[in-house]
């Protein structure tokens, strides 16, 4: 009989317990943000994920603005989401190095209620192999763009007069979460990304502005073909087994997870468990993903070993059959 009570107790009673105490500590609280009828401005709106969120926040009733810096190409996207939706977007052209002609742009769209900070650049290549060129350039598109818009962006999203909680997103990458051979600088730069975003939530929730860290796979966008010819060998082969994802199923996943608020948004099964592997000190606003997250440490962490096993094990047997060769 004690032994059935206490296996009730830790089967049912101290789940129980847990998720309790998840209840009571778990901040910041859950809270639903709206977009129909108000303004979305998405960075890097005018190809690949940036214009799928922009279709896909324009079907659902937003003021959409995006921002990229080749007017042609604005031109299209804008003209695509007006056939496939109907509804016309702003569009607005600017380069996010340059913090002038952001904080212009944003000025002229007037105050944003849900900010994406998307655009982004990506150069794979062995960090020893990659000019400074292309290294400062990914920080700068990357890292600093991100810093540019928000900077621009925030000051009127404290003073928006519609109410209402507002959200600024990042797209990050899986390879923010995870470093990856031939990724060493476009993993520096989106890493980044998460020390802005959890630092930044902190500073802005008391004027109920609540971040996003958004983190996709690899993706079908126009520059993915080129990415992957360019990929080291050894880069192919650890990421053998991840698939890309269609920039539709990546904005979906994105606004979804924007809309409830949600810190970091996985968008596939990988993602996930990537997302709870890494969870670290990130704010989790859901009690059930913050019961998932300190149940599973442990298992994910050793499931994490295995795979450092085996990269580090393909990476070895590179390096010997060159050896022989």
């Amino acid at each position: 009989m004690a032994a059935l009570l206490f296996l009730a107790f830790v089967v049912i009673l101290l789940p129980l317990a847990l998720l309790l105490l998840l209840f009571l500590i778990v901040r910041p609280k859950p809270v639903n943000i709206p977009i129909k009828n108000r303004h979305v401005f998405i960075t890097g709106g005018s190809s690949g994920i940036g214009l799928a969120m922009a279709r896909q926040a324009a079907k659902e009733g937003a003021h959409v603005s995006i921002l990229a810096r080749s007017c042609q190409k604005l031109e299209e996207a804008k003209q695509s989401i007006l056939l496939e939706t109907g509804i016309e977007v702003a569009t607005f052209a600017a380069d996010v190095t340059d913090f002038e002609a952001v904080q212009m742009a944003v000025t002229e769209a007037g105050p944003i209620d849900v900010l994406v900070v998307n655009q982004g650049v990506f150069m794979p290549g062995e960090f020893e192999s990659q000019s400074l060129d292309e290294l400062k350039f990914m920080i700068d598109v990357n890292v600093m763009g991100s810093i540019h818009m928000i900077r621009a962006a925030l000051p009127l999203m404290k003073k928006r007069k519609n109410g209402g909680p507002a959200s600024i997103a990042l797209v990050s990458s899986q390879a923010g979460q995870v470093g990856i051979y031939g990724y060493t600088g476009y993993s520096a730069s989106k890493y980044a990304l998460r020390g802005i975003a959890e630092a930044l939530q902190q500073e802005v929730i008391g004027d109920d502005i609540h971040v996003s860290l958004i983190f996709p796979p690899d993706t079908e966008t126009p520059g993915f073909e080129e990415e992957m010819r360019r990929r080291p060998q050894l880069t192919n082969i650890i990421a053998a087994s991840s698939g890309a994802m269609k920039p539709n199923e990546v904005a979906r996943k994105a606004l979804n997870g924007i809309k409830s608020g949600s810190f970091i948004i996985p968008c596939n099964f990988e993602g996930l468990l990537l997302s709870i592997a890494t969870a670290g000190l990130s704010p989790q606003r859901s009690v059930l993903m913050a019961f998932v997250e300190v149940v599973t440490a442990g298992l994910l962490r050793f499931a994490g070993l295995c795979f450092q096993w085996n990269w580090y094990g393909n990476i070895e047997s590179w390096h010997a059959q060159r050896k022989r060769t």
